[in-house]
């Protein structure tokens, strides 16, 4: 605990010192790092902080279970490394919090001032590598704004369209002790109640269509929000859709009515949910827009009238645009609500059409080997097991409230098909594409909500990039699950390979360790699943286990991502 009240204090104590008082006092919990000579002072303050510090054992580890901490929680994760290459291994979490909007805080420990421009060891221009791909990016020079830069840092990630921050600290600078060095009140990050104007507008416009849809993604949802969405486009026979990897907007079935989610756009979307969208007359976006994923490159959705409620800039949107709402979702949903309209204003049958389907595409093919044991001639040979089956399983043992996190790859397609997300903030995973974040997701996961199941999907290759991280998770205590599907194989890029260069495999394969013995290497639980029948039990037992489990699953190299209907 703090030996000193991190809020207010007329004592001097250093720039770091009150970099850590200022975290404390906006409500970060955790911050998560790779430790460097850069920012010593700050990790001196660290020392008797309330923040738990969790030392991660790669920057990227560390910048995405900042990213997965910042998605969870809505407050910026928090991530802190050294200059030079560990602040290249970081770049790989502001990329994706900057395409995927969640808000981070990024602090690189720089060399001394007096150093600049000499290229002096490790140096580089903080600017230069993240202005591109950051909200905003400072150095500290004044150390007596120490405090008033990270609160604005705070403010900015979380405001409007949310994103990462860096904060550059020289390490001479951050050791200057502050007279009278006092945090700062933290800022209310709000875009504010759209106006009853607007919502009227945007009900008017829903009413009027024919074949409306309504498509939900982005941050700063909650499970209120989402319920009350659902249960508002119930109300009117509303399809509603999710961007990619934003399956945990909304609740997708619902207690007491039928439920209008029907389904995903992006990779590995259904045909149905793609021309549901495509030939709707109006699209109303909630927390997302138009972007290439969803739309199939630009290629579905331009011509209907279109509605964006976004709390900042449309970026990334293209086509049509009627009316944009200043908003984030939960604002705009609960004065949306308020509004009136026409109930039941909409055509049941069209819904109906459009829930039936999306419950055939993501409902599993029937399969007894789960259960009775029955195994099929690759399986015997080769201990495979059928993905789909595990699907189905978990749909059975997860509680409705259980964290999903993947990385980047065909394993991902699995679980965006199958798996249902009842709860908010139940899906941690890249909407940039980034392999490397499931393994360091779901460690972040465990200890934000430590009484929720985690589950992580892995491919071989996703896991590699990041499954070190599993040391950290047993260092401090993370339960979790990991699913490692083994095909020897980028597989991704094998189909794309087969199909524009067929029989011309290059550069894809991959040799493999152990990696239930890798888990137990660590200290975690690792068992080999030999058969899709010995799932079930294999993940009851690595639940029990009640720390890192990593279970190995061999998949057939030949089977296809069930990518398409």
């Amino acid at each position: 605990m703090p030996t000193t009240d991190p809020a207010h204090t007329d004592a001097p104590r250093s720039a770091g010192h009150l970099i850590v008082a200022q975290l404390e006092h906006e409500g970060v919990e955790r911050v998560y790092g790779v430790p460097g000579e850069s920012y010593l002072d700050v990790l001196d303050g660290l020392h008797d902080s309330a923040i738990t510090t969790v030392v991660t054992r790669h920057e990227g580890g560390a910048g995405f279970m900042a990213l997965a901490e910042g998605r969870l929680t809505g407050l910026p994760g928090v991530a802190m490394v050294t200059r030079g290459p560990g602040a290249a291994n970081a770049f790989i979490a502001v990329h994706t919090a900057y395409q995927d909007a969640t808000p981070l805080l990024l602090f690189v420990g720089l060399i001394p001032v007096a150093d600049r421009g000499r290229e002096s060891f490790q140096e580089f221009d903080l600017t230069g590598w993240f202005g591109s791909t950051a909200k905003r990016v400072v150095t500290l020079d004044d150390p007596a704004s120490a405090a008033r830069v990270v609160s604005e840092a705070v403010h900015t990630a979380r405001s409007g369209r949310p994103g990462p921050v860096v904060i550059g600290l020289p390490e001479d600078v951050i050791r200057v002790r502050v007279p009278g060095s006092s945090v700062v009140e933290p800022r209310v990050a709000t875009t504010g109640r759209p106006s009853a104007e607007a919502v009227a507008d945007v009900v008017a416009r829903v009413d009027r269509a024919e074949r409306p849809v309504v498509v939900v993604g982005g941050e700063s949802w909650t499970d209120e929000a989402g319920a009350a969405l659902m249960a508002w486009a119930a109300e009117r026979r509303v399809p509603v859709l999710a961007d990619f990897r934003a399956y945990d907007a909304v609740p997708h079935r619902l207690a007491d009515v039928e439920s209008p989610y029907a389904g995903a756009l992006g990779y590995g979307r259904s045909d149905a949910a793609a021309a549901l969208f495509d030939d709707a007359d109006l699209a109303l976006f909630v927390g997302t827009s138009r972007t290439d994923v969803l739309s199939d490159g630009y290629t579905l959705g331009g011509g209907a009238e279109t509605v964006l409620v976004l709390p900042g800039e449309p970026l990334g949107h293209s086509g049509r645009l009627d009316q944009h709402v200043v908003a984030a979702p939960a604002e705009f949903v609960a004065a949306l609500t308020e509004a009136g309209g026409e109930p039941l204003r909409h055509d049941p049958a069209r819904l109906a059409r459009a829930r039936a389907a999306h419950e055939a595409f993501s409902t599993p093919a029937q399969d007894d080997r789960a259960d009775t044991g029955a195994r099929t001639e690759a399986e015997e040979e080769h201990g495979f097991v059928d993905l789909t089956a595990v699907m189905a399983v978990l749909r059975e043992e997860l509680d409705d409230d259980a964290v999903i996190t993947y990385g980047a790859g065909n394993h991902a397609i699995w679980p965006a098909r199958y798996l249902e997300h009842r709860s908010g903030h139940s899906l941690l995973a890249p909407r940039n594409g980034a392999m490397g974040m499931g393994i360091p997701a779901a460690v972040a996961a465990s200890l934000v909500h430590p009484g929720r199941q985690v589950v992580s999907v892995a491919g071989d290759g996703c896991f590699l990039m990041n499954g070190q991280e599993i040391a950290t998770a047993v260092g401090y205590g993370a339960a979790f699950v990991a699913i490692v599907v083994d095909n020897g194989v980028f597989a991704t890029i094998r189909e794309h390979q087969e199909r524009h260069y067929p029989g011309r495999p290059s550069g894809t394969g991959l040799t493999n360790p152990d990696f239930a013995a890798l888990a137990r290497s660590f200290g975690g639980y690792g068992e080999t699943v030999s058969g899709t029948a010995d799932f079930r039990k294999a993940l009851q037992r690595a639940r029990e286990s009640g720390g890192p489990a990593v279970l190995h699953l061999r998949q057939d190299p030949g089977v296809r991502s069930p990518s398409v209907s």
